[in-house]
Protein backbone atom coordinates (compact mmCIF):
# COMPACT_ATOMS: atom_id res chain seq x y z
CA UNK A 1 0.00 0.00 0.00
CA UNK A 2 1.30 3.46 -1.00
CA UNK A 3 2.19 5.76 1.93
CA UNK A 4 0.18 8.71 2.69
CA UNK A 5 1.39 12.57 1.98
CA UNK A 6 3.47 13.63 5.15
CA UNK A 7 1.22 16.34 7.33
CA UNK A 8 3.76 19.09 8.16
CA UNK A 9 3.12 21.07 10.76
CA UNK A 10 4.13 24.92 11.37
CA UNK A 11 2.59 26.54 14.78
CA UNK A 12 3.31 29.37 16.65
CA UNK A 13 2.12 26.64 19.76
CA UNK A 14 5.56 26.28 21.32
CA UNK A 15 6.44 23.00 23.05
CA UNK A 16 5.20 23.58 26.77
CA UNK A 17 1.76 23.39 26.42
CA UNK A 18 0.18 19.98 24.83
CA UNK A 19 -1.51 21.88 21.85
CA UNK A 20 0.76 20.13 19.62
CA UNK A 21 0.17 17.14 20.79
CA UNK A 22 -3.29 17.41 20.79
CA UNK A 23 -2.92 17.84 17.20
CA UNK A 24 -1.15 14.88 16.53
CA UNK A 25 -3.46 12.87 18.21
CA UNK A 26 -6.69 13.84 16.06
CA UNK A 27 -4.52 12.77 12.87
CA UNK A 28 -3.53 9.83 14.21
CA UNK A 29 -6.92 8.81 15.60
CA UNK A 30 -8.45 9.07 11.28
CA UNK A 31 -5.21 7.88 10.15
CA UNK A 32 -3.09 5.94 12.14
CA UNK A 33 -0.46 5.69 9.07
CA UNK A 34 -0.28 9.04 8.59
CA UNK A 35 3.45 10.82 8.76
CA UNK A 36 3.29 13.79 11.02
CA UNK A 37 6.30 16.26 10.37
CA UNK A 38 7.11 19.35 12.52
CA UNK A 39 8.75 21.87 10.84
CA UNK A 40 8.56 24.48 13.86
CA UNK A 41 6.16 25.27 16.28
CA UNK A 42 8.41 28.33 17.90
CA UNK A 43 7.18 31.11 15.08
CA UNK A 44 6.49 33.97 17.50
CA UNK A 45 3.03 34.70 18.97
CA UNK A 46 0.68 35.91 16.39
CA UNK A 47 3.73 36.36 14.12
CA UNK A 48 1.91 36.01 10.88
CA UNK A 49 4.97 37.87 8.82
CA UNK A 50 7.73 35.26 10.90
CA UNK A 51 5.09 32.14 9.93
CA UNK A 52 4.94 33.29 6.21
CA UNK A 53 8.95 33.73 6.08
CA UNK A 54 9.63 30.33 7.48
CA UNK A 55 6.70 28.71 4.99
CA UNK A 56 8.15 30.32 1.82
CA UNK A 57 11.42 29.10 2.64
CA UNK A 58 10.90 25.51 4.17
CA UNK A 59 7.81 24.27 1.65
CA UNK A 60 9.77 23.38 -1.00
CA UNK A 61 12.20 20.87 0.80
CA UNK A 62 9.11 18.63 0.94
CA UNK A 63 7.71 15.95 -1.51
CA UNK A 64 4.87 16.50 -4.04
CA UNK A 65 1.76 16.06 -2.19
CA UNK A 66 2.66 17.42 0.83
CA UNK A 67 0.21 18.61 2.90
CA UNK A 68 1.32 21.30 5.00
CA UNK A 69 -1.05 22.77 8.22
CA UNK A 70 -0.07 26.37 9.10
CA UNK A 71 -1.76 27.90 12.03
CA UNK A 72 -0.53 31.39 13.48
CA UNK A 73 -3.85 32.83 13.93
CA UNK A 74 -4.56 35.35 16.11
CA UNK A 75 -7.94 36.06 14.43
CA UNK A 76 -9.22 32.33 15.54
CA UNK A 77 -12.97 32.38 15.89
CA UNK A 78 -13.77 35.84 14.24
CA UNK A 79 -14.97 35.46 11.06
CA UNK A 80 -11.52 35.28 9.16
CA UNK A 81 -12.02 32.12 6.93
CA UNK A 82 -9.97 28.61 7.09
CA UNK A 83 -8.85 27.73 3.70
CA UNK A 84 -7.47 25.17 1.83
CA UNK A 85 -4.93 26.18 -0.89
CA UNK A 86 -4.10 23.77 -3.48
CA UNK A 87 -0.75 24.19 -6.06
CA UNK A 88 0.82 21.54 -8.29
CA UNK A 89 3.01 20.53 -5.44
CA UNK A 90 1.20 20.43 -2.24
CA UNK A 91 -1.51 21.21 -0.06
CA UNK A 92 -1.93 23.88 2.32
CA UNK A 93 -4.05 24.62 5.58
CA UNK A 94 -4.35 27.70 6.89
CA UNK A 95 -6.20 31.03 8.58
CA UNK A 96 -7.00 32.69 5.83
CA UNK A 97 -4.67 35.86 7.10
CA UNK A 98 -1.99 36.51 4.61
CA UNK A 99 0.19 32.88 5.59
CA UNK A 100 0.06 31.84 2.42
CA UNK A 101 1.37 35.03 0.77
CA UNK A 102 4.59 33.16 -0.19
CA UNK A 103 3.02 30.41 -1.86
CA UNK A 104 0.93 33.08 -4.19
CA UNK A 105 3.93 35.07 -4.77
CA UNK A 106 5.03 31.88 -6.72
CA UNK A 107 2.09 32.17 -9.14
CA UNK A 108 1.10 35.43 -9.20
CA UNK A 109 1.76 38.00 -12.23
CA UNK A 110 1.70 41.22 -10.07
CA UNK A 111 2.44 41.17 -6.47
CA UNK A 112 0.57 43.82 -4.79
CA UNK A 113 2.84 46.48 -2.29
CA UNK A 114 -0.30 46.70 0.28
CA UNK A 115 -2.05 44.22 2.53
CA UNK A 116 -5.16 43.30 -0.19
CA UNK A 117 -7.02 40.26 -1.36
CA UNK A 118 -5.62 38.70 -4.77
CA UNK A 119 -6.90 36.63 -6.91
CA UNK A 120 -6.19 32.95 -6.51
CA UNK A 121 -3.37 32.31 -9.43
CA UNK A 122 -3.39 29.34 -12.19
CA UNK A 123 -2.92 26.98 -11.61
CA UNK A 124 -4.33 27.02 -8.18
CA UNK A 125 -7.16 26.14 -6.25
CA UNK A 126 -8.81 27.32 -3.00
CA UNK A 127 -11.62 26.38 -0.80
CA UNK A 128 -12.99 27.79 2.22
CA UNK A 129 -13.36 24.77 5.11
CA UNK A 130 -16.67 24.98 5.65
CA UNK A 131 -17.97 20.87 5.80
CA UNK A 132 -17.95 19.91 9.36
CA UNK A 133 -18.08 16.25 8.01
CA UNK A 134 -14.12 16.40 8.50
CA UNK A 135 -14.16 18.36 11.67
CA UNK A 136 -14.39 17.31 15.24
CA UNK A 137 -17.67 17.11 16.46
CA UNK A 138 -17.37 20.05 19.07
CA UNK A 139 -15.42 22.51 17.81
CA UNK A 140 -13.79 25.35 20.15
CA UNK A 141 -13.82 29.15 19.41
CA UNK A 142 -10.26 29.59 20.11
CA UNK A 143 -8.51 25.96 18.49
CA UNK A 144 -9.43 25.40 15.47
CA UNK A 145 -5.89 23.76 14.97
CA UNK A 146 -7.11 20.68 16.25
CA UNK A 147 -10.58 20.47 15.96
CA UNK A 148 -10.88 21.97 12.22
CA UNK A 149 -7.31 22.10 11.09
CA UNK A 150 -5.48 18.53 12.05
CA UNK A 151 -8.60 16.44 11.03
CA UNK A 152 -9.15 17.50 7.48
CA UNK A 153 -5.44 17.03 6.77
CA UNK A 154 -5.61 13.51 8.01
CA UNK A 155 -8.77 12.96 5.88
CA UNK A 156 -6.56 14.42 3.00
CA UNK A 157 -4.00 12.02 3.25
CA UNK A 158 -6.35 9.51 3.40
CA UNK A 159 -7.17 10.20 0.08
CA UNK A 160 -10.21 13.22 0.73
CA UNK A 161 -10.43 15.34 -2.45
CA UNK A 162 -9.97 19.22 -1.80
CA UNK A 163 -13.07 19.80 -3.46
CA UNK A 164 -15.04 18.09 -0.60
CA UNK A 165 -14.04 20.44 1.84
CA UNK A 166 -15.95 23.48 0.65
CA UNK A 167 -16.73 25.68 -1.85
CA UNK A 168 -14.07 27.19 -3.83
CA UNK A 169 -13.11 30.93 -3.11
CA UNK A 170 -11.89 33.15 -5.73
CA UNK A 171 -9.35 35.23 -3.69
CA UNK A 172 -6.94 35.16 -0.52
CA UNK A 173 -5.60 37.58 2.20
CA UNK A 174 -1.89 39.18 0.70
CA UNK A 175 0.47 39.95 3.19
CA UNK A 176 3.63 41.65 1.38
CA UNK A 177 7.00 41.40 2.74
CA UNK A 178 9.18 44.10 3.48
CA UNK A 179 11.41 43.90 -0.12
CA UNK A 180 14.88 45.49 0.05
CA UNK A 181 15.97 48.29 -2.40
CA UNK A 182 18.57 49.29 -4.63
CA UNK A 183 19.75 52.86 -5.12
CA UNK A 184 22.94 53.14 -7.36
CA UNK A 185 25.41 50.30 -6.34
CA UNK A 186 23.94 49.94 -2.74
CA UNK A 187 20.99 47.65 -1.45
CA UNK A 188 19.07 48.79 1.57
CA UNK A 189 17.09 45.80 3.68
CA UNK A 190 15.73 44.73 7.00
CA UNK A 191 16.19 42.11 9.20
CA UNK A 192 13.53 39.94 8.81
CA UNK A 193 14.44 37.33 11.22
CA UNK A 194 16.18 35.69 13.79
CA UNK A 195 16.82 32.20 14.31
CA UNK A 196 17.75 29.99 17.18
CA UNK A 197 21.12 30.63 17.33
CA UNK A 198 20.79 34.46 16.52
CA UNK A 199 22.05 34.81 13.32
CA UNK A 200 20.17 37.90 12.37
CA UNK A 201 18.24 36.97 8.88
CA UNK A 202 17.64 39.93 6.43
CA UNK A 203 15.41 40.09 3.07
CA UNK A 204 18.27 41.06 0.85
CA UNK A 205 18.74 37.90 -1.04
CA UNK A 206 22.24 35.94 -1.61
CA UNK A 207 21.72 36.27 -5.24
CA UNK A 208 21.98 40.11 -5.42
CA UNK A 209 25.14 39.77 -3.92
CA UNK A 210 27.26 38.07 -7.07
CA UNK A 211 29.93 40.91 -6.53
CA UNK A 212 30.98 37.74 -3.61
CA UNK A 213 33.65 39.14 -1.15
CA UNK A 214 33.81 43.13 -2.49
CA UNK A 215 30.80 44.02 -0.38
CA UNK A 216 30.80 45.96 2.40
CA UNK A 217 27.53 45.49 4.89
CA UNK A 218 26.51 48.20 7.34
CA UNK A 219 24.03 47.78 9.92
CA UNK A 220 23.80 49.25 13.09
CA UNK A 221 27.01 51.63 13.04
CA UNK A 222 28.66 48.27 12.08
CA UNK A 223 30.97 47.98 8.71
CA UNK A 224 31.86 44.64 7.68
CA UNK A 225 34.64 44.62 4.97
CA UNK A 226 33.21 41.57 2.67
CA UNK A 227 30.92 37.78 2.72
CA UNK A 228 32.62 35.75 4.24
CA UNK A 229 31.63 32.02 3.79
CA UNK A 230 31.13 29.93 6.75
CA UNK A 231 30.52 30.90 10.19
CA UNK A 232 34.00 30.46 11.23
CA UNK A 233 35.82 32.05 7.99
CA UNK A 234 37.34 35.27 10.16
CA UNK A 235 38.76 36.60 6.89
CA UNK A 236 36.05 39.40 6.84
CA UNK A 237 35.37 39.02 10.30
CA UNK A 238 34.96 42.02 12.98
CA UNK A 239 36.77 41.89 16.42
CA UNK A 240 33.87 41.22 18.36
CA UNK A 241 33.40 38.66 15.75
CA UNK A 242 30.64 39.34 13.91
CA UNK A 243 30.76 38.64 10.28
CA UNK A 244 28.53 38.62 7.23
CA UNK A 245 27.40 35.44 4.80
CA UNK A 246 24.90 33.89 2.52
CA UNK A 247 23.01 31.38 4.44
CA UNK A 248 21.33 28.17 4.15
CA UNK A 249 17.36 30.62 4.04
CA UNK A 250 19.23 31.93 0.95
CA UNK A 251 19.20 35.20 2.53
CA UNK A 252 22.10 37.81 3.99
CA UNK A 253 22.64 36.92 7.53
CA UNK A 254 24.49 38.97 10.09
CA UNK A 255 26.03 36.47 12.39
CA UNK A 256 28.94 36.48 15.40
CA UNK A 257 31.63 33.66 15.41
CA UNK A 258 30.40 31.18 18.10
CA UNK A 259 28.43 33.75 19.12
CA UNK A 260 24.29 35.36 19.10
CA UNK A 261 24.34 38.16 16.95
CA UNK A 262 21.32 39.28 18.19
CA UNK A 263 22.08 39.38 22.25
CA UNK A 264 25.48 40.55 21.16
CA UNK A 265 24.91 43.40 19.09
CA UNK A 266 21.47 44.41 20.24
CA UNK A 267 19.79 43.97 17.04
CA UNK A 268 16.30 42.75 16.30
CA UNK A 269 14.01 42.55 13.44
CA UNK A 270 13.06 45.28 11.67
CA UNK A 271 16.47 47.23 11.91
CA UNK A 272 17.74 48.68 8.82
CA UNK A 273 20.61 46.86 6.74
CA UNK A 274 22.60 47.98 3.92
CA UNK A 275 25.11 46.43 1.15
CA UNK A 276 27.67 48.51 -0.80
CA UNK A 277 28.62 46.11 -3.95
CA UNK A 278 32.43 47.31 -5.19
CA UNK A 279 32.85 47.71 -8.69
Amino acid sequence: MEAPPPIVLTTDFGLSDPYVGMMKGVIISINPRAAVIDLTHQVQPQNIGQGAFILGCSHPFFPDGAIHVVVVDPGVGTDRAAVLLETPHATFLAPDNGLLSPILREYLAHLPDSPQRVPVPEPCAAHRLTNREYWLPAVSSTFHGRDVFAPVAAHLSLGLPAEAVGPPIPDLEWLPSPQPRQEGNTLEGQVIYTDHFGNLVTNIPGDALAAGEAAIVAIRGLRIPGLSRTFHDDSHQLPNGALALVGSHGFLEIAVRDGNAAATLGISEGERVSVTLLR
